[in-house]
């Protein structure tokens, strides 16, 4: 070490060379490198040109002001920190780190660090490459030379006096720069570590300033003792082009946590006014926002900017709640659920929202005054594009559910920029449009440019030795892309909690690359933004081929990735160890899409955050919870090992470790079963080898859920059963899944919602206790009630009717029986099934005499829904139905006894359209296939009747409302190996009548026959998997009887009525409440201060 006190130049001014030797240089490297970078458009100062971190406190470049204290500084200075103390480098300990990396080509201009926020010496490192400090004197009398000053790498510099009040500091952006003695520094990555004392500048009488100024010239310090041995100090850069700050111009604006005084709190309550809810007042705040927000005036107001405005007006009320509830819950740091899910279908929010503010008459009032129909207004939002079916309904009715029980839960998802896809039906055919839903402005969410994470793909795994010795593992190189927050607030019903969904968009590290644009390659200069953007454009991109597989790993990694950096994030803030992790934070797998965030955290706490293997799996394995949705095997989700390998090397290398473990404490339990091990293994053998998702989501949470009795059943006796002998049944549990019925009923259903609040005695209590619906019982004999049921169904069918006549332009009757089946269209779900009964029915029609016909009951068969952009049978299945309609609402000699509808691009809006007009629904899949579903559960909140099988969550309505109110048929779950068995070997035995539409269709009845070969053969030589030719029969007798009990109108309302009354444990506040208590061990929080 060189002591070099260079008082000759600048007074204050003196360079330490060898500062640190070349191992506490690598650790040093080795770990910020393993830190969150700010800069270049991410993190807390995302404006800079550089790449930073800060310690101990956040200075904001922007504002020029100390916005948060962040704690003590990281451990791994500590040594360089205690060198500081013993050399008396600096008048007290520091207690602020920034550290700043220069590539080459970029650099500082000239600056003094803030006199006002920053104590008397300022200490910089400079590691990893050599460079030129230029000093210039602030005086006005100067000739605007320089003097430069060489820092050799793993120099440090001192500032002090002179140094470091009377001279701005630069760093050259050259490649190459010459020094005083003529020499030529080759400038390459140089990292700087800078060491400051925060001072308090607020009090100017104990700050260093008094000490320091004595008229208009600082006094000068003494000199660091360098009598002993130095440590290691970094070298600070502030923002490009800035000035000394006074202590008048810098005021204190902390975020949560940070003490203010009181008078600046007093200033911020005075000024912070609750929105008044009165008419006056709402249209004020639409005709503000029409102006202010969209540059629009009177004259110029359509329907779209009237729901623009009106949307931030709700918003600004209902972000009072959202704000409110963040306070707390940093206020109470209660134990929270992040609930992760691919999917978020939440449908429209203004219209949620309204009713959850209770502001909704007062609104209908206001945009009537203003010359618009709030019916109109609420019709142009378009539905949130983030999922696909049941899966994303579900998380969606959580999300609200949680806000509404208190429940301190955010959701963790992805950014669709195209949604799954807008389907349009062309001959007949689904074909596959971008959904543009994000086109005109989405005022439901809040852009988080300062929240953005590197998520990393591909690279390599090295291996690194720590300070202590130790063996860690470095995941290096690759690609890497930025994901950026959006977040969406999610209502509370009767509270002043408001939730929270936080959306994850992929973006550029760099956005537009100069150079390739100045040479031509136009492409190339905006092809990183464009692969970024890829991973969050589409939900479940198309997987048969190699890209698209590696694009849906991809963007799953991203999205737990992202989700698992901010969590980890905002527990290290609250500055608890980390065995305190699992009792502060419960994580939710809703199925397997998110598995990946198991091995992702075990790589986070060991190979960043220095954990033991060990002890950073207990916290793993406490953290997670696993909902399991399915039981088919393609929905099972299993990756590739060599596609893992290229795109996630280190996370593989963990998946053999936790494999490895687990498969060792099976054996120790059953010593030498080679087979048991082969079973329950997360790698499965093959060629390519395989990891199976689900085997490492049980292995990586404590507790595992199905999603209906059955269900739940199933996974333990097939799928899991395995692994109940190694851990016992306890780890497997079930929650029956629950819809919401602030929107399933309140808000889709208003005429039954208002008929249910008035029969019940006015109260809206039923809302948040849908168990009170057992109140309606007792008025289903009531003949007067009975009519005003009925009357709210007939409206409900006529407003359908119109919807079918105006898009699809069919004519269809409101008092025939609606026979509807709308979701993913699917093998499993057997929409082929249906169609096939209809052809069936439209044969009988064709046969009857004229007086059979006038008795037959009309029926209008209702389809939606889509199918896979790749799932080329389910896309058949589609065909098939459009081609039937086509024939039967044309043939004129069936009288309209029989309709056939596919309404296209089914969605949550038109889901709220359609299950209140339905008199039937169909859940009619092959027995021990549908893990739950919750479309049924919301047809019978709406008091539809269930024509299904005995399967998923059919068997616990029937049970719920009678037996005698919904009608089932089909074999059972414990019959179906069997029976394929038989007919594996026996061959199949047709049902004749399900021969005769076979045959209708091979005719060409409905249009050309080879089309739908494929999908006859799945039947006719597939082996009939989904055991269409077994239940047709019962099928159709079952449809018989929902003909005779319809007839009767007075029994069939009766029915109706008691299916509406024993829902009430379908809520989503009662499954809710069970995760809280059986998996996350949540409670609720008040959101009212104390």
């Amino acid at each position: 070490m060189l002591i070099r006190n260079l008082e000759d130049k600048i007074q204050g001014l003196i360079l330490i060379e060898n500062a640190v030797s070349k191992e506490e240089e690598d650790h040093l490297i080795e770990q910020v490198n393993k830190q969150i970078w700010s800069g270049l458009g991410i993190g807390p100062n995302p404006e800079l040109k550089r790449r930073t971190q800060q310690y101990g406190h956040l200075f904001s470049y922007r504002y020029r002001k100390v916005l948060e204290e962040y704690g003590p500084l990281p451990e791994f200075v500590e040594f360089f920190v205690n060198r500081i103390l013993e050399n008396q480098w600096m008048p007290n300990k520091p207690n602020h780190l920034l550290v700043n990396e220069y590539n080459p080509g970029q650099g500082i201009m000239p600056h003094t660090d803030a006199p006002a926020l920053f104590g008397p010496c300022i200490l910089s490192l400079s590691l990893l490459s050599d460079c030129l400090m230029k000093f210039t004197s602030s005086e006005t009398t100067h000739d605007g030379k320089s003097i430069d000053i060489v820092l050799p790498r793993r120099s440090l510099v001192i500032l002090s006096g002179d140094a470091r009040y009377r001279y701005k500091h630069s760093i050259s952006k050259d490649f190459e720069e010459m020094t005083p003695e003529g020499g030529i520094i080759h400038r390459e990555k140089r990292i700087s570590f800078t060491f400051r004392e925060i001072i308090a500048w607020e009090d100017e009488s104990k700050s260093y300033m008094s000490h320091l100024y004595r008229g208009d010239r600082p006094r000068r310090l003494s000199m660091p003792k360098l009598t002993r041995r130095l440590t290691n100090v970094v070298i600070h850069v502030d923002d490009d082009h800035s000035e000394p700050v006074t202590p008048a111009s810098v005021p204190s604006h902390p975020s949560f946590g940070h003490v203010l005084e009181e008078e600046v709190v007093s200033n911020w309550k005075k000024h912070i006014k609750p929105e008044k809810n009165d008419v006056e007042s709402i249209k004020d705040d639409i005709v503000h926002h029409t102006i202010t927000t969209l540059c629009r005036g009177v004259y110029n107001v359509d329907a779209w900017a009237m729901y623009q405005a009106t949307a931030h007006s709700v918003r600004d009320r209902l972000l009072e709640d959202w704000n409110t509830t963040q306070e707390a819950l940093h206020r109470d740091n209660p134990k929270r659920c992040y609930y992760l899910s691919m999917e978020f279908l939440i449908g429209r929010a203004l219209d949620n929202a309204l009713n959850s503010l209770h502001t909704k008459e007062n609104y209908k009032e206001s945009v009537k005054d203003l010359g618009f129909s709030l019916e109109d207004l609420l019709s142009q939002e378009k539905d949130a594009a983030l999922g696909n079916g049941g899966l994303g309904r579900l998380a969606a009715c959580y999300m609200d559910s949680a806000a509404t029980q208190d429940y301190p839960t955010w959701g963790y998802g992805l950014r669709y920029q195209y949604g799954i896809f807008k389907q349009i039906i062309k001959d007949g055919y689904q074909t596959e449009m971008p959904d543009y839903w994000l086109n005109f402005n989405n005022p439901w969410e809040f852009p988080r440019t300062d929240i953005r994470y590197e998520v990393r793909f591909g690279g390599y795994v090295a291996t690194k030795v720590n300070e202590k010795g130790q063996s860690r593992m470095s995941w290096e190189g690759g690609d890497r892309v930025q994901a950026m927050a959006y977040d969406v607030p999610i209502p509370g019903f009767n509270t002043k909690a408001c939730g929270n969904i936080r959306l994850w968009a992929s973006k550029p590290l760099n956005t537009f690359d100069f150079d390739s644009f100045n040479a031509g390659d136009y492409d190339r200069s905006v092809s990183e933004q464009n692969n970024a953007q890829n991973l969050t454009s589409v939900l479940y991109p198309n997987d048969n081929h190699l890209v698209g597989k590696e694009l849906r790993l991809k963007q799953e990694y991203f999205f737990v990735c992202a989700s698992l950096q901010d969590i980890v994030h905002r527990f290290k803030r609250a500055k608890r160890p980390w065995k305190d992790f699992p009792e502060k934070v419960a994580i939710q797998m809703n199925d397997t899409h998110p598995t990946l965030a198991v091995p992702e955290l075990q790589r986070i706490l060991v190979d960043l955050e220095g954990l033991d293997w060990d002890d950073a799996w207990e916290i793993v394995t406490h953290t997670f919870g696993f909902t399991n949705h399915t039981v088919l095997p393609e929905a099972l989700e299993c990756w590739s090992v060599p596609m893992m390998e290229k795109i996630l090397p280190r996370h593989m290398q963990i998946i053999y470790d936790i494999n490895l473990f687990f498969l060792q404490k099976v054996e120790q339990m059953y010593f030498g079963d080679r087979e048991l091990l082969k079973r329950v293994s997360i790698i499965e053998e093959g060629s390519p080898q395989q990891v199976r998702m689900a085997y490492l989501a049980v292995v990586g949470s404590h507790k595992v859920n199905g999603v209906a009795a059955l269900h739940s059943d199933l996974i333990k006796k097939q799928l899991f059963s395995d692994f109940i002998k190694y851990y016992g049944p306890e780890k497997f549990i079930n929650i029956t899944n629950g819809i919401t019925p602030r929107r399933w009923l309140y808000q889709a259903n208003p005429g039954l919602r208002d008929l249910i609040t008035k029969t019940l005695g006015g109260s809206e209590e039923w809302v948040t206790r849908l168990d009170l619906l057992t109140g309606l019982k007792k008025w289903a004999d009531n003949s007067e009630f009975r009519e005003q049921w009925a009357q709210v169904k007939l409206e409900n069918k006529k407003r359908l009717a119109h919807y079918i006549k105006k898009h699809l332009n069919i004519s269809v009757d409101p008092h025939a029986l609606f026979d509807i089946q709308v979701k993913r269209i699917h093998e499993y779900k057997r929409q082929f099934m249906n169609i096939l009964s209809v052809i069936h029915r439209y044969n009988q029609l064709k046969k009857m005499s004229s007086q059979d016909l006038q008795d037959a009951v009309p029926r209008v068969v209702i389809f939606g829904g889509k199918a896979a952009p790749g799932y080329y049978i389910a896309k058949l299945v589609i065909k098939l139905i459009n081609s039937v309609a086509v024939v039967v609402n044309q043939d004129a000699d069936i009288q309209d006894k029989l309709k056939v509808v596919f309404i296209p691009d089914y969605n949550v809006s038109r889901a709220e359209l359609i299950i209140p007009a339905s008199d039937i629904s169909q859940h009619i899949s092959t027995a021990g296939t549908e893990a739950s579903g919750t479309s049924n559960m919301k047809f019978v909140l709406n008091g539809g009747l269930i024509l299904g099988t005995v399967d998923g969550a059919n068997i616990e309505i029937a049970e719920q409302i009678g037996k005698e109110n919904i009608f089932m048929f089909g074999v059972l779950a414990d019959e179906v190996d069997d029976i394929r068995h038989q007919q594996k070997y026996r061959g199949l035995m047709m049902d004749e009548q399900l021969g005769l539409v076979i045959e209708n269709i091979q005719s060409g009845q409905f249009g050309d026959p080879s089309v739908f070969a494929p999908l006859i053969n799945t039947i006719m030589y597939g082996g009939d998997y989904y055991l269409l030719s077994v239940d047709f029969d019962d099928y159709l007798k079952a449809n018989a009887r929902v003909d005779d009990t319809f007839k009767d109108q007075a029994e069939w309302v009766k029915k109706s009525i008691m299916c509406t009354a024993g829902m009430g444990f379908f809520s989503s506040d009662r499954a809710i409440a069970e995760y809280a208590e059986k998996v996350w061990n949540l409670k609720p929080f008040s959101v009212e201060s104390q």
